[in-house]
């Protein structure tokens, strides 16, 4: 059943949404109602689908759940969020224990990136600030926990109430975390309030040999208190579920500085110390850019590999992502046939629409996310159409692209200011690049470059171009009959790969739209008597028309020649393939357009005709052979059978009437 027809059964109106309102009206079109949801979790949960059935469970949030994962890793609008705040808000469906959320803004972050004790190195102060917080966190919990859930408040639970009293930390205190932060980091640099764990500070860490000694024992104290406090009601996960504590948006506070990265391992440390430490009673969770963590180098790096899970999307993920989504905006009767067949045209440029949108993407949901909704907007708001045209996507396809372009920049200005100068290497050229064709490109900015951008001389290289390029999504490298984009595979560009793929979501920002930076086959044949049929056939007599004829029936030879060395060259890659089959089927059809017999009467010179085209041949094989790709794809036989060809009808349109021209090679 359409979708029209589905509308109108379970309505009475001919595709429309039913009573969305609870007033007995319809509300519009289909295409009207359909929306995607917000492109970033926080304003989603708010006013979006996230919390309307538009949330699809993948393996970050599986992992999550488990307690088997600790960090969740994956680019910028992966999911990361989504997977934060469903768990969040998921109001105790999945997850029945208690849930305590860090989201460190600026000014708690450079709190924490200036946290320093003298006898440590930064990472491991900064370690300490995030066990403070995370304990101070535990024992809140604890403190309200009790009450609610156990209605019992052991000896060890009303210490931790003291000593968040004490210490400004009381539920309900209303601080905010900068406050608490900075509070706790003056706390450790000076002395903890202790004394409802039966400590006094000024006597029994007096004998501490150094500043960040003494704040470590201070913390150790309170974090016994913690667990002392877990144990006693009995909370190890057993009874009921652990708390889950997470950490996010830590990006938000993040530079490529020496203090920014030790304040992140700091809580990679602190993390999986307080999970030793709380054992089942706390599982943390920590939500970290890909970009950000893959930077990090400490010693114990190794130590959390078995932590990891990174958020991986596939194409089949995407579509059911659009799919679950789609439903939480029209209605959960919306099949896949109707999205794809009905509201969204069928095909774009020859391709199926769900994987010409999904290829067009980065793979994480943002990107979908976007893409999709332009679609909607162009058909239904700019348009007023009831269904999205091809035309609709192929607009909304420029637009997004020109979108991710910038939103690339900024998603790496931090760590790659210089990512936006590099773009010009790539403008309106094939979206195929050679290493030989970019060391070109690269030698010619070179010196602008290292002049704008000093501080990054060291990577402003042709390898450390091409090993940027490749990292942030923005270049594929061709491996065997493949194109490999950073994700589909953890192993970096070698140096004996030559051939690079400009990810198709940026092609049309750049003008990239053909694969190989191809001279493009003009038709040549604009005589009106052509166009309009307006010819005799007897006109230029008969010995003239049989030499015409036979010098097409050779141009027409060394197309189909040439084509089939195209399809020998089976290393080519498909893109490049494509590319010179489209050219030279250019040919043919211009070619065709000329009437058999009748080329002179019809305005055709055809001995200038062929000196052109043979001259369009030499030109393109000039091309292939100076464009840098390798020997072994097969490049060089297909160009120097074209300039074989070009030979051929060179010496065709000058040679005399009678010269056969059968001795073409196949």
């Amino acid at each position: 059943m359409s979708l029209s027809r589905a509308r109108a059964a379970r309505y009475g109106v001919d595709s429309v949404i039913g009573d969305t309102k609870g007033d007995g009206m319809a509300d519009g079109p289909v295409l009207a109602q359909l929306h995607f949801g917000r492109e970033d979790a926080e304003r989603d949960v708010t006013d979006g689908l996230l919390l309307r059935g538009g949330f699809l469970p993948n393996a970050a949030y599986r992992g999550a759940l488990s307690g088997r994962k600790m960090l969740i890793i994956g680019r910028k609008g992966s999911g990361k969020s989504a997977v934060c705040m469903q768990l969040m808000a998921d109001g105790g469906r999945t997850h029945h224990g208690g849930k305590v959320l860090v989201t460190p803004d600026e000014a708690a972050g450079e709190e924490i990136r200036r946290f320093e004790l003298q006898g440590l190195p930064g990472d491991s102060a900064k370690a300490l600030i995030w066990r403070y917080v995370f304990a101070v966190h535990a024992a809140r919990h604890l403190v309200t926990h009790a009450k609610d859930a156990h209605a019992k408040r052991p000896d060890s639970v009303k210490s931790l109430g003291r000593f968040l009293k004490q210490n400004g930390e009381a539920p309900g205190s209303g601080s905010r975390l900068v406050e608490r932060l900075a509070q706790g980091a003056r706390a450790l640099q000076t002395s903890l309030s202790l004394e409802a764990f039966g400590v006094k500070a000024s006597m029994d860490l007096a004998q501490s040999p150094s500043e960040g000694a003494r704040a470590a024992r201070q913390l150790e104290v309170v974090e016994q208190g913690v667990a002392r406090a877990f144990t006693d009601l009995g909370c190890d996960g057993a009874v009921h579920p652990p708390l889950l504590l997470m950490v996010d948006q830590l990006e938000q506070v993040w530079s490529a500085e020496p203090d920014s990265n030790a304040m992140v391992i700091g809580l990679l440390l602190a993390a999986k110390h307080a999970a030793s430490l709380y054992g089942r009673s706390v599982r943390f969770l920590l939500f970290l850019r890909a970009d950000i963590y893959d930077s990090l180098s400490f010693g114990e790096g190794d130590k959390f590999h078995g932590d990891e899970l990174r958020i991986a999307w596939t194409e089949q993920a995407l579509r059911d992502l659009a799919l679950t989504r789609a439903r939480a905006s029209v209605g959960e009767e919306l099949t896949e046939e109707q999205l794809w067949k009905e509201l969204f045209p069928q095909t774009v440029a020859g391709e199926e629409t769900a994987s010409y949108l999904f290829r067009r993407c980065l793979p994480r949901p943002r990107d979908a996310i976007q893409f999709l909704n332009a679609c909607q907007e162009k058909a239904w708001l700019e348009h007023e159409r009831d269904r999205i045209t091809e035309a609709d996507v192929e607009q909304a396809g420029r637009q997004f692209s020109e979108w991710k372009l910038k939103d690339l920049t900024s998603e790496y200005l931090v760590a790659h200011p210089f990512l936006r100068n590099l773009f010009p290497l790539f403008q309106n050229s094939g979206y195929v690049v050679t290493r030989a064709a970019l060391t070109r490109r690269f030698e010619a900015a070179a010196e602008t470059l290292h002049h704008d951008f000093p501080a990054y001389a060291d990577t402003l290289t042709l390898s450390g171009v091409i090993d940027v390029l490749y990292g942030v999504g923005f270049l594929g490298v061709r491996r065997g009959n493949d194109v490999v984009f950073a994700g589909d595979d953890a192993l970096p560009v070698q140096p004996h790969e030559t051939e690079f793929h400009v990810h198709p979501c940026f092609r049309a920002a750049l003008g990239a739209g053909s694969a190989f930076d191809l001279r493009r086959f003009e038709p040549q044949l604009v005589d009106p008597r052509v166009s309009s049929g307006n010819y005799s056939p007897g006109a230029a007599g008969s010995s003239s028309l049989n030499r015409d004829d036979r010098l097409l029936m050779q141009l027409t030879r060394s197309c189909h020649s040439i084509l089939s060395q195209v399809e020998r060259a089976v290393a080519l890659t498909r893109d490049v393939r494509d590319e010179i089959t489209l050219q030279f089927n250019r040919v043919l059809d211009d070619v065709s357009r000329i009437p058999p017999g009748a080329a002179a009467s019809a305005g055709v010179d055809v001995d200038d005709y062929l000196l052109t085209t043979a001259h369009y041949f030499t030109g393109l094989s000039t091309q292939l052979l100076a464009g840098g790709l390798d020997e072994t794809s097969g490049v060089g036989p297909v160009a120097h059978r074209i300039e074989e060809e070009a030979r051929r009808l060179r010496r065709q349109a000058g040679g005399s009437y009678g010269s056969s021209g059968d001795s073409a090679g196949a």
